[in-house]
């Protein structure tokens, strides 16, 4: 396998988790406007947690990505 092919496959297994973090995102941030109604304050902490710590890993994968394309 040629090093551009596996250029190929890493970016396209980045680009499967990236959309999965974003509709997990999504999920989230659903969830957390429905608790907002609620107003339950504990479980907005931890979805709001949760919702950065995704974003962190969406922005590490955007960041890997980039490395690999300069």
């Amino acid at each position: 396998m040629s090093p551009l092919q596996k250029l190929r496959e890493k970016i396209e297994q980045w680009k499967k988790k990236y959309e999965a973090l974003q509709e997990e995102n999504s999920t989230l941030k659903d969830e957390l406007s429905a608790i907002s109604q609620d107003k339950d304050s504990s479980q907005i902490i931890a979805l709001k947690r949760e919702l950065a710590e995704k974003d962190r890993e969406i922005e590490k994968i955007i960041t890997q990505v980039e490395a690999l394309l300069l």
